[in-house]
């Protein structure tokens, strides 16, 4: 048996002449949708699989298919003949394109075999000749396999070969999605090898040395390191370094990656010409005083590191300069050369290095990655990302990363070991000496990630964000912010995210009508967004609802001391009951979380969901009973009273039909507008009487949802829904339900069917009291042409705009005022608060600092003050 070794994830080029068995080989081998099969394409475009004049439009869907696969990293097998070099070429292209290792398997078997078979398929009604001619073509070319781009090449000959082969699935060299942790990550060393001991003592190593007192191992009771390459050039000791890091990696207490400068030196050692610049000369000249067995022992070292790692399920990537995630788990040589070096312009800056792109800014994966290569005074999260170089060689610290806890610990450079070419920013801060008068070096101070401050709000701010660029808060909206949250917001670590305004729907020129669907599907047309939902829009008050597994996650997450164990809150950040009442509610949704499997689902500790909380007099009731019930009444009681009066006087003989039937009209106009707030309202004893309509999945441990589209989140707010089975310990009988279900309806905006269906639903809900809809992208996070696309546009029925706009609203002449109304101003205000939230539950996710998290909450608060019509 021979044992045919093909990388997990790889394009697997099947060659041979016809006959040779590659479609039974493959289909022993390989899973069903794994192979690719040129007749099959042939087959696919012409009907017939032997179609030759065909062949052109098959490969064109072979490549195709096998471009889909490998992009979404799977193993994919090409079962065709391949026999000529340039249909080798174009697979061995595709494989570079999708950064995957290509891999030939050779099947050669005799002439007589490939007859013999050919012969007893009815199909194959060619001649010999072109078995013949197949065979030739593979014998001449063959043998250049691997100059052509293969990185394997298997070699069958014989009908027993064939039989005995075993396909093993290799684990490419930067998988070790085994290796789970925990890790000390740590930044670029170049040679500083005191505060690497230094470090690794502070972590916990215990530190080994040989007979000359040389470091030559570390070792963790529970952990490992990780380090992300450049350990050689500018430091006072780089031998040692790579002694002691060699070590831990030989003994397995240490992972690591090359850098660019591990790189340099592997190619100087080889004797290759290079250029002895950066802290090469002195790493040649510190290793001209070692011995040649050590020197061997580092280039073998060097040369065998891999670009990057992919450590803990897929969830950890560390590489040197960094990797998008196109690359992550990766083969190729476009791949080394962004793990070692960074994506450059090819521009050099005013100190002659390279002018790299920010690929960080604009990294969107789920894996968090740790790099070092471009050195900085502070590390820093950036979208789930971080640069662990700072500068000890130039006198800054050497750092690492505690994973997964993300706990950052640096120890300070002894001493500036060597200029660098491009001032780097020093951590620390000169002041001036009041007893000397003369300038003094103080270390700077550091942030707690958790402390915020008032200068952080104040004036005008901008606030850089992932989906929707640079948003601007003005000074006096700042300032409205700052009173709000300062006087009335919940405690701030519970406070991640604050949710949008919702944009009204364009006004409807229907007669009667103010707002009406067709509006809201006209838009979402014409931002080419074909699917939409329409969700039932409650009678409530918008609320975000974190909950905790228990009040130990409570504690470590959020530093909880009080025994909450999660908020309920609402759109400007209040605690809508208090301490009491909000543990009796959560402790009812804990239920329904844990009952639906959630907490193992999404592998968390706690949950954040966008809700609408009822009834809305649950939050308002002050101001149903002193503005909305207040209006009611005086309007009913001085319309009956003027209404009697006239009427009198009609008796009497005197001309008033005319205000009459005006009066008349307001006194109903009165009556419905008192009837629709009252929907609204409905008596609450503690939790009894209190509902709460999830509707969306916000975040939860390291995750956010806006890529899941609505019928997802609405399932789990179903599931939520079925699970809430509570009863009453003392009667044993069920209790009302706290969780509500959210009514919906999908629909197609350019289906007019589907349209009118929408609107019946919209019409029918409204018709019964409903207050409305909210019409969504279904896909959830969407673009438009000109950018983000609304992510809701509420349509709110005829009577609920009464409470809005007042009893008399649907007067023609109030009804032509309000169709004036302007809704641009409106409409950016929620697209900036929605922009503004997800950068919040982002950055809340990553871990980042809660005054970068608050930054952007901060601001979603601030535009609220922004001058618009209330009733928009």
């Amino acid at each position: 048996m021979s044992t045919l070794e093909v990388p997990e994830l790889c394009l697997v080029v099947l060659v041979g002449a016809s006959g040779s068995g590659k479609s039974t080989f493959a289909r022993e081998h390989f899973g069903r949708f794994e192979v690719i099969s040129s007749d099959y394409c042939r087959g696919l475009v012409a009907d017939d699989e032997n179609d030759q004049s065909a062949s052109g439009d098959a490969f064109d869907v072979l490549n195709f298919i096998a471009g889909k696969r490998l992009a979404a990293g799977r193993l994919t097998v090409i079962d065709a003949t391949n026999v000529q070099p340039e249909s080798r070429k174009k697979l061995v292209e595709l494989a570079r394109a999708h950064d995957v290792l290509p891999v030939a398997i050779v099947l050669d078997l005799p002439e007589k075999v490939c007859h013999e078979r050919n012969a007893s398929r009815p199909d194959r009604d060619f001649g010999e000749h072109v078995v013949r001619r197949q065979r030739g073509q593979l014998r001449r070319s063959s043998r250049f396999l691997q100059k052509e781009g293969f990185r394997k090449v298997h070699v069958l000959r014989s009908e027993e070969e064939v039989a005995g082969a075993e396909i093993v699935r290799e684990r490419l060299l930067n998988d070790y999605r085994h290796e789970t942790g925990p890790f000390d990550v740590i930044g670029d060393i170049h040679g500083c090898r005191a505060e690497l001991e230094t470090l690794l003592v502070s972590l916990g190593y215990t530190i080994t040395r040989d007979e000359s007192g040389r470091a030559v191992d570390a070792a963790h009771p529970s952990r490992r390191a990780v380090f992300v390459g450049d350990l050689v050039d500018r430091g006072p000791d780089s031998p040692g370094v790579l002694r002691l890091v060699m070590g831990m990696v030989g003994a397995g207490h240490a992972f690591a990656v090359p850098g660019n400068h591990e790189n340099k030196l592997v190619r100087a050692l080889q004797g290759r010409n290079v250029q002895v610049t950066h802290g090469l000369a002195e790493t040649l000249d510190q290793l001209g005083r070692e011995s040649e067995e050590f020197r061997k022992e580092v280039q073998e070292f060097c040369h065998g590191l891999v670009s990057h790692l992919v450590l803990d399920g897929g969830k950890l990537v560390v590489a040197h300069a960094g990797l998008k995630e196109a690359y992550h788990g990766r083969a190729s040589a476009r791949v080394r050369s962004f793990a070692l070096y960074g994506d450059s312009t090819g521009e050099t800056d005013e100190f002659g290095l390279p002018v790299r792109y920010p690929w960080a800014a604009d990294y969107r994966g789920k894996a968090m990655v740790l790099y070092g290569h471009v050195p900085t005074p502070e590390v820093e999260w950036i979208n789930n990302t971080m640069c662990l170089d700072t500068g000890c060689v130039f006198g800054g610290k050497l750092t690492a990363l505690r994973y997964p806890e993300k706990e950052v610990v640096s120890v300070p450079a002894e001493k500036v070991w060597y200029e660098p070419t491009k001032p780097f920013p020093s951590s620390t801060a000169t002041m001036l000496d009041p007893a000397s008068g003369s300038s003094v070096e103080v270390a700077a101070p550091r942030r707690d990630p958790d402390a915020l401050d008032v200068t952080d709000v104040l004036g005008k701010r901008v606030v850089e964000t992932a989906h929707h660029g640079r948003i601007s808060i003005s000074e006096e909206s700042a300032a409205g912010a700052l009173e709000v949250m300062s006087r009335f917001a919940l405690e701030p670590r519970w406070l991640l995210y604050l949710p949008p305004t919702m944009a009204p729907s364009a006004t409807s020129a229907l007669p009667g009508v103010l707002e009406h669907p067709t509006e809201a599907f006209d838009s979402y047309r014409a931002d080419g967004i074909a699917q939409v939902i329409c969700e039932e829009k409650h009678m409530g008050s918008r609320a975000v609802a974190i909950v905790c597994r228990d009040d130990s996650v409570a504690a470590s997450r959020f530093g909880a001391t009080n025994g909450a164990t999660g908020a309920i809150y609402t759109r400007t950040g209040r605690p809508f009951f208090d301490g009491d009442l909000t543990e009796e509610l959560l402790a009812r949704l804990r239920t329904a979380v844990t009952s639906a499997g959630l907490w193992e689902e999404l592998d968390t500790g706690w949950l954040m969901l966008d809700c609408e909380l009822l009834p809305w007099s649950a939050k308002a009731e002050d101001l149903l009973r002193n503005q909305y019930a207040a209006v009611g009444a005086a309007a009913r009681t001085a319309l009956l009273a003027a209404l009697s009066t006239l009427e009198s006087a009609v008796a009497r003989g005197v001309d008033v039909a005319s205000l009459l039937a005006r009066t008349s009209s307001r006194a109903q106009n009165a009556e419905a507008f008192t009837e629709a707030y009252r929907r609204y309202c409905w008596p609450t004893s503690g939790i009894d009487g209190i509902s709460l309509a999830p509707f969306q999945v916000l975040a939860t441990e390291g995750s956010t949802y806006h890529h899941r589209d609505h019928s997802w989140h609405l399932g789990v707010a179903d599931r939520l829904v079925e699970a809430e089975t509570m009863l009453d310990p003392a009667s044993g009988s069920s209790v009302p339900k706290l969780v509500r279900r959210t009514g919906r309806l999908l629909v197609d905006t350019t289906d007019p069917n589907s349209t009118a269906a929408g609107i019946e639903w919209w019409e029918s809900m409204t018709a019964a009291g409903g207050e409305g809809m909210v019409v969504k992208p279904h896909a959830n996070l969407s673009r438009a042409q000109r950018g983000l696309a609304q992510p809701g546009i509420k349509v709110r029925g005829r009577e609920y705009l009464r409470i809005i706009y007042g009893p008399d609203y649907t007067e023609e002449a109030n009804l032509s005022r309000l169709r004036e109304r302007r809704l641009g101003h409106k409409r950016s205000m929620a697209l900036r608060e929605y922009a503004l939230g997800l950068e919040s539950l982002d950055r809340a996710v990553r871990g980042e600092p809660l005054w970068r998290v608050h930054e952007p909450v901060f601001a979603t608060l601030a535009l609220e003050s922004e001058p618009v019509d209330p009733r928009l």
